[in-house]
This record gives structure tokens, C-alpha cells and sequence, in this order.
């Protein structure tokens, strides 16, 4: 599955643990509601490992937590300390939604002369379930001062193929 270290794997909750040994991944970002047990596995060391906690939506609901900026700020902030030695793996529930704008987010942080259009593309082909949150994007989008192109990206590639769950891709940074 992995071709480069500098590799930004995407898997779901039930992939997790397969997910990291296979990429041998040495830092781990996740994405879930707040309270979901995740076991981190072995491999990732505790201060390698950024849990946000919120609920993959896009419009604020009673009872729910919905992505903010302090989460792409801290999610910005976690990839940009990766050392870049072994790769980076995000995951969420069904490795669909949150995982897959996080590794967006991610490549466009740590690589600012990324083309946008091209990375979305990059993203569908490697997993036609992908539908990354619009918010998340949208927010990170912002942050990063990428005038809209994020979002605009994401946009272009519409909804992804209905799956329960997408199966484990990875994105490189360039």
C-alpha cells in the first residue's frame, strides 16, 4: 500500500489496526466522536497520536459536535510535527468523510504549491468512496488562505460511491 514514507494513509475505525502495520505508520491522527473507544495500536506512541473529537456534519445540530477551527488548527499543527520519516495515518469511522478531508487538509498544509483540482483528483481515484466533509474543508480552506481552490476542489469531485465503509488509500504530499 505504501510507496513513500512521506504517505498520508486513510483507513476506517474496523481497518485501524491492519491499516498501521501494513503502512507501518508512526504517527496517527483520529477523527471520531468524542467518547468512541479507539485503540491505538502498538506501533504509535501516545504523544504521536492527536484524537479529535467531533461528529461528521456539516451544519451545526442540537446535541452534536460539529467541526471547528480549533480542530484544523490542531489537526494543521499535528501534521506539520510529523517528521515525515514513515507515514502519517488518519482515520475515522468509515474512512470516508473526516478522514479523507483530513488528508486533504493535510497534503495542502504541508504542501502549499499543491494544485487543488489535482489533489481532489488524486483523492477519487485512489478512493471512489471518498466524500470528504465539506466544513472540515471549508475551514481549513480558510486557515491555509487557499481563496476558496480547496473547497472548489472538493466540490468538483461530488459525492463519492456509496460504501459503508472505504477501503485503506494513501496520498503522497507531492
Amino acid at each position: 500500500m505504501i510507496e513513500h514514507p512521506a504517505s498520508v494513509c486513510v483507513c476506517s475505525l474496523s481497518r485501524l489496526a491492519g491499516t498501521a502495520e501494513a503502512s507501518g505508520a508512526s504517527h496517527m491522527i483520529t477523527l471520531i466522536n468524542a467518547g468512541t473507544p479507539v485503540e491505538r495500536p502498538a506501533q504509535i506512541a501516545a504523544e504521536r497520536h492527536l484524537f479529535l473529537g467531533f461528529n461528521d456534519i456539516v451544519t451545526p445540530l442540537e446535541g452534536m459536535t460539529p467541526p471547528g477551527t480549533e480542530h484544523v488548527e490542531e489537526l494543521i499543527a499535528f501534521a506539520e510535527s510529523w517528521h515525515r520519516e514513515a507515514p502519517l495515518l488518519i482515520h475515522c469511522w468509515a474512512g470516508i468523510s473526516r478522514s479523507t478531508a483530513a488528508a486533504f487538509i493535510t497534503v495542502c498544509a504541508l504542501n502549499p504549491r499543491r494544485d487543488e483540482e489535482e489533489l481532489a483528483a488524486s483523492l477519487r481515484a485512489a478512493a471512489p468512496s471518498a466524500t470528504p466533509n465539506a466544513r472540515l474543508v471549508e475551514l481549513a480552506d480558510d486557515l491555509l488562505g487557499r481563496q476558496g481552490r480547496m473547497s472548489q476542489a472538493v466540490h468538483g469531485i461530488g459525492r463519492g460511491d456509496f460504501a459503508a465503509e472505504g477501503d485503506p488509500f494513501a496520498l503522497t504530499l507531492d
